[in-house]
């Protein structure tokens, strides 16, 4: 990719005026109040897979892994929803605008999530209950996967391009807040009731309040603009009558972009899973440890993380995305060495040190993320390639790593094979990142000029040089 011109970067970063800044401010709160709702729901279910599900929506079979087993099968129909959301959201997004796809996902999510909240159990319908489950969560997952791509891109596709990582970070630090919320609403009940009454029916209240807060995230996402540069990339296609956009297109002409994006995805979507939800698994299986204790835990976790995200989006404007990146993919590596010895003090203090520093390296990895991806691929595309990059990857990152945790915690009753997978997952990163041209201060201007000198030129040789 040819770097940043002057003039370029003159007309991005030159805001004399409040104008732009608050501009951006407003794009920023639309971003995060809805991606606060949308992953509220999706962690939930995470969180109560790990505390609730495995009893209430399945069998006994004599051993509790077995049920939670089931659980994260089902959390993992999410994640193979989410590619097809992606591709079907990323389309809509790059030919209609972001601003009403997100308004859709939004409303999706919602209903999906609130819906879960009224299922019976198999104690009731029996093998309908957990029927019924997977219907809901692969809604859930199809609704998501449109959702962070069209989040993300909003904020990318607005912010002065030396500060771009920052700005589009800030999104990124809203899904550790929407997991707080899941955590503390979770807490609350736990306190409050007794065990017996969260299992029966204390865990429904968290997923009936996300009417409240959809209602909330789409209200002030009705207010958002579009970005400048992709009304005018719209104009453009328009103008062209050409078809010029979609997942069809972005395989065609940038399949190492999307190559890219799926290996820099690959750990930091592994780790966070890895973190929040194994780990309450492998400290409830194996130690007994007390639910509301472990959420608490969590709870601290995702404070600190969302405390760290910007400032580690705002290093890699400073630094780069690369060094920023692969310091986040090298100390994830170490983290379950470390981490699960930590588990089994069962000090309260240093299970909560753990699973934050776990948090903290993987926001290495999650803060330049947005910037690292809007930074491969040209606008009229650029929903369809970020989406299909990331959500392609998590169903064979995220969904599948408690599942496989769980099960190798199972047979060989150590945690040294999940910290083996972490070591592997990072090393599959670090050679992702490595690939990546440095971006930093890069216009999406020039990218996109690039593109529509490659595309007058004739037929796109993959991943051509001079475009990343």
């Amino acid at each position: 990719m040819q770097p940043p011109t002057a003039a370029s970067r003159h007309s991005a970063d030159a805001t004399p005026n409040g104008n732009a800044t608050r501009r951006i401010r407003r794009v920023v709160a639309a971003s995060m109040a809805g991606t606060v709702v949308e992953w509220y729901e999706f962690f939930l279910y995470a969180t109560a897979a790990s505390l609730v599900f495995g009893t209430f929506f399945f069998p006994s079979s004599g051993s509790p892994l077995d049920g939670i087993i089931a659980a994260f099968v089902t959390y993992a129909v999410g994640f193979v929803a989410r590619p097809l959301g992606g591709i079907v959201f990323g389309q809509i997004g790059d030919r209609f605008g972001r601003k009403p796809t997100l308004q859709a996902t939004i409303i999706i999510v919602g209903v999906a999530t609130f819906l879960m909240g009224c299922l019976p159990g198999f104690a009731s319908v029996g093998y309908w209950a957990p029927a019924m489950l997977v219907a809901l969560r692969f809604i859930q997952g199809f609704a998501v996967g449109g959702e962070w791509g069209g989040a993300v891109l909003l904020v990318a596709e607005q912010s002065p391009d030396r500060r771009r990582a920052f700005w589009s970070s800030w999104p990124q630090a809203a899904v550790p807040v929407g997991n707080l919320l899941a955590t503390l609403v979770l807490l609350i009940t736990s306190f409050v009731l007794s065990p017996a009454a969260f299992l029966d029916w204390g865990w429904r209240i968290a997923f009936w309040l996300s009417a409240v807060i959809v209602l909330v995230g789409f209200w002030i996402r009705r207010h958002v603009e579009e970005a400048p540069i992709f009304l005018e990339a719209k104009a453009q296609v328009e103008k062209e009558k050409a078809t010029s956009f979609g997942v069809v297109e972005v395989l065609r002409r940038y399949p190492k972009g999307v190559v890219q994006a799926m290996g820099v995805r690959f750990a930091e979507n592994i780790v966070y899973y890895i973190v929040v939800s194994f780990s309450i698994v492998y400290l409830k299986i194996v130690h007994s440890y007390d639910t509301s204790q472990l959420l608490l835990a969590l709870l601290i976790a995702h404070i600190v993380h969302f405390a760290v995200i910007p400032p580690l989006g705002r290093l890699s404007d400073r630094i780069g995305r690369r060094p920023v990146y692969l310091a986040g993919a090298i100390l994830s590596a170490t983290w379950a060495f470390f981490a699960f010895p930590m588990f089994d003090t069962l000090n309260p203090v240093m299970i909560v040190l753990a699973v934050t520093i776990g948090l903290v390296f993987h926001a290495g990895m999650y803060a330049p993320q947005p910037a690292v991806m809007a930074e491969l691929f040209p606008t009229r595309m650029r929903y369809s390639g970020v989406s299909l990059g990331a959500q392609v990857t998590a169903i064979l990152a995220g969904s599948l790593a408690p599942i496989l945790a769980t099960q190798w915690l199972r047979d060989f009753g150590s945690w040294l094979p999940i910290a083996i997978y972490i070591v592997v997952a990072c090393i599959v990163t670090s050679i992702a990142v490595l690939s990546l041209q440095e971006t930093r201060g890069i216009s999406l201007r020039d990218i996109d000029a690039a593109d529509a000198a490659r595309t007058a030129a004739g037929p796109a040789t993959t991943g051509a040089k001079g475009v990343r």
